[in-house]
């Protein structure tokens, strides 16, 4: 009996503890997402009240539209995330393939290797990029983008995704190879569907800081073909005088994918999130 009581206790904790890091973390973005739907008034007066019939006010998202060109950014921001997210699940996969099915003389050298690519970040070598994509002529080119991105998220995925890979019966591996099969039809069709959740997690984790950029953007790319969604809000911010209607406005649009990433991966991060956790 006591058991069981210790058992309900931790349990209720444990969702205490939970729920209380998600009113935390969702916190800021409802604040952000309520003012966005207020006047200037209302914002400075209540930033924390929600919006009433008195501070309601879509002005915010009229100048988003009006000013600047809000539909091409948010279009250069897809086609960079949705492009690097692609090049980074696919090889990242295909990696992680390698390092936990082969064993090579610097199996483990390159393992530690791409670790290092998690450690150490990227923009400590910003200079040197930009030296290359001066050198390269991608400067002002979403490509730089895709490519610096893709470097950025592929340590993370291919570590990983090994892990999982690892996990992965041999003998579903071995039957295959027994059918005649060879290693590229084995990786995708019987081992990358297997991936999924962790191919999902991945994904989440590496679309947001790729959306939510604003450092290589604004250094790779800041003409104004190629600005992102985060570096076109910047035009709201002056040096004196701020429009925090359409800077909250764009920022709440700029959440949109996010969620709708969340929704459609929710399931599959779920499981990959568990399953790396319970043997």
């Amino acid at each position: 009996m006591s058991q069981a009581r210790s058992s309900t206790s931790r349990t209720v904790a444990a969702h205490a503890v939970l729920i209380t890091y998600t009113v935390i973390a969702l916190f800021p973005v409802l604040v952000i997402v309520m003012n966005s739907f207020k006047s200037r008034q209302g914002i400075f007066r209540a930033p924390l009240a929600p919006p009433t019939t008195e501070t309601f006010d879509l002005v915010g998202y009229q100048t988003v539209l009006a000013q600047g060109n809000f539909p091409l950014y948010f279009q250069n921001s897809l086609i960079v995330t949705v492009v690097s997210l692609a090049i980074v699940l696919v090889f990242g996969a295909m990696a992680a393939f390698a390092l936990a099915e082969y064993r090579f003389r610097g199996n483990t050298l390159m393992g530690l290797y791409l670790a290092l690519g998690i450690m150490i970040p990227i923009r400590l070598g910003t200079v040197a990029i930009l030296k290359l994509m001066v050198a390269s002529g991608l400067v002002n080119t979403l490509t730089a983008l895709i490519l610096v991105y893709s470097a950025q998220g592929l340590p993370l995925a291919i570590f990983i995704l090994t892990e999982f890979t690892r996990q992965i019966s041999d003998d579903l591996k071995n039957a295959g190879r027994i059918d005649g099969l060879s290693e590229y039809t084995i990786f995708f069709r019987l081992v990358l569907p297997l991936l999924r959740p962790p191919m999902a997690t991945v994904a989440v984790f590496t679309m947001i800081p790729i959306w939510n950029d604003l450092w290589f953007p604004l250094i790779l790319a800041p003409a104004e073909d190629t600005k992102t969604v985060t570096l076109g809000a910047q035009i709201f911010l002056g040096q004196f005088v701020t429009n925090w209607n359409a800077v909250l406005a764009a920022l709440s649009l700029a959440i949109v994918p996010v969620l709708i990433l969340y929704l459609i991966f929710s399931r599959q991060l779920i499981r990959g999130i568990t399953s790396g956790a319970v043997k």
